[in-house]
């Protein structure tokens, strides 16, 4: 595994997607409110950090590789915010599209005494205009030739649409380019002729509307099928919390276990899973080895407090057992 985790390095990897700021207000808190029954948080730090689609950006860069990112925020102050996280990180930020009609999604958390008080939403969950998604088709199609694989990586925030979906894979399957999908509900079966589709268990039963029991695995055999024959994807890959993944080629059905992990905080682990998949496919590797080495690479930024990217060196250590 060690060899093809190496392989990452250099890979070129087209992201499109709603990215946001995971904004954080941290201190103590030692007295309530005269003025309502609510904590006093005496502020001891600030923390901006890049969220949603560029937190995958974050991790294809922790693996070696170089993200592309591509995606509409607002010309606001954070905006430039966001942009100026990127350009710190490292990250081209020609795919970004600045709109004055768009806000920036940004999620602020109150933190005190190191738990989480109140979380503060700034977003617009209306798709992207005419405008700017001939300039997101513009930022994409100029940059499909020089990468190795295109991650969709919709957060339902407006920058996917039904619209444009189509559009963006029909441009990648032009180029021969595999397209791995990381999907919420709105846009669900929009995603057709894919080449990896991975919804958590929430998601595909919101996705198909089910009711089925999905911890009894016949039922979800029976669902990604009825899944497949909508969407006609190659490969799908079903995130299952502490119980694993399952990957198919809707032929074979292969059930991996999750690794047994002191689990700290499971944020940011699908952004983590969805990372390493997609380098795999770049890498034309198996899909058996594909989830084995991302459901690993989940559980590991698990055992973080926070949203953090993967450790690369931790991944090579540790996917030498699956060997």
């Amino acid at each position: 595994m060690e060899n093809l985790i190496n392989e990452f390095e250099g890979k070129r990897v087209l992201i499109v997607g709603d990215v946001m700021i995971d904004a954080y207000i941290m201190g103590k808190v030692e007295r309530i409110s005269p003025e309502a029954p609510v904590p006093v948080v005496n502020i001891d730090q600030r923390d901006m950090r890049l969220g949603g689609a560029a937190n995958v950006a974050i991790n294809i860069i922790a693996l070696k590789a170089i993200p592309i990112l591509c995606s509409v925020i607002g010309k606001d102050d954070d905006g430039d915010a966001l942009v100026a996280l990127m350009q710190s990180s490292k990250m081209p930020i020609a795919g970004i599209v600045q709109s004055k009609s768009r806000k920036t999604t940004t999620k602020t958390r109150i933190i005190g005494n190191k738990h989480q008080l109140l979380r503060m939403d700034q977003e617009m969950l209306s798709d992207i205009n005419d405008s700017e998604n001939d300039k997101l088709i513009k930022a994409f199609t100029a940059n499909i030739k020089k990468c190795d694989v295109v991650v969709l990586e919709d957060y339902n925030k407006g920058v996917l649409t039904e619209k444009n979906i189509p559009v963006l894979i029909d441009i990648a399957i032009k180029a021969g380019k595999p397209i791995a999908v990381d999907p919420k509900k709105k846009n669900f079966l929009a995603y057709k002729n894919v080449t990896l589709f991975k919804p958590n268990l929430k998601e595909i039963k919101e996705g198909l509307n089910s009711d089925l029991n999905l911890k009894k695995k016949e039922n979800l055999v029976d669902l990604v099928l009825e899944l497949n024959e909508k969407l006609n994807n190659t490969y799908t890959m079903v995130t299952l919390s502490e119980d694993g993944v399952m990957v198919t080629d809707h032929s074979d059905f292969n059930f991996i276990p999750a690794h047994l992990r002191n689990i700290s905080d499971v944020s940011g682990a699908g952004d983590t899973v969805i990372s390493v998949a997609s380098l795999c496919l770049a890498c034309k590797v198996e899909m058996g080895i594909v989830a084995e080495l991302s459901n690993l690479a989940g559980g590991l930024v698990c055992e973080e407090s926070g949203v953090v990217p993967i450790n690369i060196e931790k991944l090579k250590k540790e996917s030498s057992y699956l060997i």
